[in-house]
């Protein structure tokens, strides 16, 4: 099992990263929380990982902390959702706030998480309020890196697109977030922001 990487940071996107670890490029698939916390490229990063193995596939996932982690293998565990989802929940929202949803029944905000519909987030409640005391620790594992504002328009679109909205509204979406937010909004808010005004 691969637990962790400690390597130089070569890629990244908000959706993943590649990390050189003595010479060999490791291709992790991250949340848009772990992407907000990545370091500046040719700079060193360690990231907590999960390996997922299937019949036609081995997939690694890379998060900032271990809460993000532990929140991963957490979410899956309820019926229905696979590691694709759990990450597109981490992107939409942080640990605190999905541990804060889970305990008031929070259906409706569940349910805005791009890709979870009514049911899936009726599930989570049902299925996760019971266990949220597992998914804890949120102990930073990278060095804090902020993204230069002239690539957030740009990150955010892909991050968009990597989530499922169509190029053109990508763009649009990106944009239309950063001028209700504000220049300083991260990438991270923009897309949250984006993917809410999209329903």
């Amino acid at each position: 099992m691969i637990t962790f990487l400690k390597g130089i940071l070569t890629d990244a996107l908000p959706t993943q990263a590649v990390i050189d670890v003595n010479g060999v490029g490791y291709e992790v698939l991250i949340p848009l929380s772990s992407f907000e916390k990545l370091p500046e490229l040719g700079q060193a990063v360690t990231l907590k990982t999960q390996l997922v193995v299937r019949e036609d596939s081995q997939t690694l996932y890379g998060f900032a902390t271990d809460g993000e982690r532990d929140l991963f293998r957490l979410i899956q565990s309820v019926s229905g959702i696979g590691p694709r989802l759990a990450l597109n929940v981490l992107s939409g929202m942080d640990v605190g706030s999905f541990k804060g949803a889970i305990a008031a029944g929070d259906v409706k905000r569940l349910s805005s998480i791009n890709g979870v519909g009514k049911k899936t987030a009726e599930r989570m409640v049902l299925e996760l309020k019971d266990k949220l005391g597992l998914a804890s620790g949120e102990t930073t594992a990278l060095g804090q890196g902020a993204t230069p504002h002239d690539k957030t328009i740009a990150d955010t679109a892909s991050a968009l697109e990597a989530l499922g909205t169509k190029s053109a509204e990508a763009q649009k979406a990106a944009e239309a977030a950063r001028a209700m937010l504000g220049p300083q909004a991260s990438v991270e808010e923009l897309v949250r922001a984006a993917l809410k005004g999209g329903r």
